[in-house]
């Protein structure tokens, strides 16, 4: 079993507040239900340091993450289903995390 996180972009379409919320309450509920969640959170803004030379800019377009376990990435697709990002037309990249 692998760890995969999926991170959300901001390029959905809009969507009322409300309207929001429930998804993403449906969805991480179905998540929860899958077994294979292993959590996630909005990101806000922050910033980039370097130890030398110019940082650069922190990643704007990314918004959010969830992590998930799956045997592998096809399966972490499926993890895709219901998610109010990609529902809506938006982008979410997987990666996979390496063992700890």
């Amino acid at each position: 079993m692998n760890d995969y996180i999926l991170l959300m972009h901001n390029d959905a379409r809009e969507s009322s507040g409300a309207e929001t919320n429930a998804a993403w309450g449906r969805y991480i509920e179905a998540l929860q239900q899958s077994g294979r969640f292993l959590g996630g959170s909005a990101m806000g803004g922050g910033k980039c340091y370097a130890r030398s030379g110019t940082p650069r800019e922190i990643a704007a377009h990314l918004t959010g993450f969830i992590r998930v376990q799956a045997e592998n990435l096809d399966a972490a697709q499926k993890f895709l289903e219901g998610n109010p990002v990609f529902e809506n037309g938006g982008t979410v990249e997987i990666r996979e995390l390496p063992p700890s």
